[in-house]
């Protein structure tokens, strides 16, 4: 397994990995309006690109397939971890977000909002939940963690 850079033409790939990642794994904990919402028919490629070409994005590639991806911005936002269903409980989320992490100022502290299916990933990382909250997508509500890796020498809330 290889992790990259992100380029433009993993996009297409990219985008089917979060729509069938909702779909077929998150479902487990989330209704089906509510994976609807989350992950719609129609997504904003360009809005993706723009945000992905901006961040730190890097995917990983097993035998030429694009298995998995994930985003982190300057700031320290961890803003998605997506790894295709068939590769799950196989490493691929853990090197990736290594990469990320990597990437930003170790001063800094690391804030993502997991989903309710991710949450207990990024507890094993030494994420510790900030807030519980509902936000609103499309007009459903969904639960997810404010959750916090905070940079060496800081205090874990």
């Amino acid at each position: 397994m290889e992790i990259r850079r992100y380029e433009r033409s993993d996009l297409e790939k990219i985008t089917m990995i979060f729509q069938n990642t909702v779909h077929k794994v998150n479902i487990k904990d989330y209704t089906q309006e509510q994976v609807d919402a989350w992950a719609p028919d129609f997504i904003d490629k360009e809005k993706w690109n723009k945000t992905l070409s901006e961040h730190y994005t890097f995917v990983a590639v097993k035998d030429n397939v694009i298995i998995g991806f994930g985003d982190i911005d300057d700031s320290g936002y961890l803003d998605r971890l997506y790894v295709h269903h068939d590769y799950l409980r196989q490493g691929v989320a853990t090197l990736i977000c290594s990469k990320l992490e990597s990437m930003i100022d170790s001063d800094l502290t690391i804030i993502t909002h997991a989903s309710i299916t991710a949450k207990p990933f990024f507890e094993k990382r030494g994420y510790k939940v900030v807030k519980e909250q509902l936000v609103k997508r499309k007009g459903v509500f969904l639960k997810n963690y404010i959750m916090e890796l905070p940079g060496p020498g800081k205090a874990s809330l």
